[in-house]
This record gives structure tokens, C-alpha cells and sequence, in this order.
């Protein structure tokens, strides 16, 4: 599976620039390509990258996580998200599940994996756990 040129400049602009919060991939089955969906701007709330996760079909996101330590220390981790919720086909999930090593190795500088099939296993609580 082919990713985008866009994909890996949005992806750096997340890390470098914190140009974005989130942005969330789809696999484009026709042209056999990962793609960009949507970006979410650093203003944006985890609930707005939740809210980007269709209800019946998989993606991928990225999440910059910005959270306080126990030092009182401001940090900040990218999360990478294989979304895969239940309901959606089998061919889907499958082809998603195949792309996410190529594409998740494409994307330098992700610091944990999360991979969900339905939104209690990517809410905030667990970033929170896995950040810590």
C-alpha cells in the first residue's frame, strides 16, 4: 500500500510545527493509497479527534498528546491510532490491518501505539496511563 507525499508532510508539520492536534488517514481501496481525511487544528480537543473515528469503518490516526508529569513537567507524546471498530466489513479490516506497519514506520517519531475497536480503548484515560 502506497502513502501519500501529503500524509508524511502533514505528519511532520504535527511533529515540528505543532501545526495540528490530530490527523486522521484512510485508505483509498481504488487507488490502493493511504491518504489524508482531516487535519485537526492545535486549538482542536481530543473529542474532536474521537468524533473523526467513523462509527462502521476503519482509519488510522495520529494524536500529538500534550499532558503534565508528576514533576509538573509539560510533555507532549504522538500517539498513533489503528482504528478498527467491530462493525465495519472484514476486507477492510484486513487490508488496514496488513498497511499498518509500512505505513506506521513511515511516519518517524510516533511514541505508542494504540489499536481500538471501539472508543473506551483510545479514550483519553488510556493516553493518559500509556503516557505516564
Amino acid at each position: 500500500m502506497a502513502v501519500s507525499d501529503d500524509c508524511k508532510l502533514k505528519f511532520m508539520e504535527l511533529k515540528r510545527k505543532k501545526t495540528y492536534r490530530y490527523i486522521i488517514f484512510k485508505i483509498d481501496e481504488k487507488a490502493q493509497q493511504i491518504i489524508l481525511e482531516t487535519t485537526g487544528g492545535p486549538e482542536e480537543s481530543y473529542e474532536d479527534f474521537a468524533s473523526h473515528l467513523p462509527e462502521n469503518d476503519c482509519r488510522y490516526g495520529v494524536y500529538d498528546f500534550d499532558f503534565v508529569t508528576d514533576d509538573n513537567c509539560q510533555k507532549s507524546k504522538i500517539f498513533f491510532v489503528a482504528w478498527s471498530p467491530d462493525t465495519s466489513r472484514v476486507k477492510a479490516k484486513m487490508t488496514y490491518a496488513s498497511s499498518k506497519d509500512r505505513f506506521r514506520r513511515e511516519l518517524d517519531g510516533i511514541h505508542y501505539e494504540l489499536q481500538a475497536t471501539d472508543p473506551t480503548e483510545v479514550g483519553l484515560d488510556v493516553m493518559r496511563d500509556r503516557a505516564n
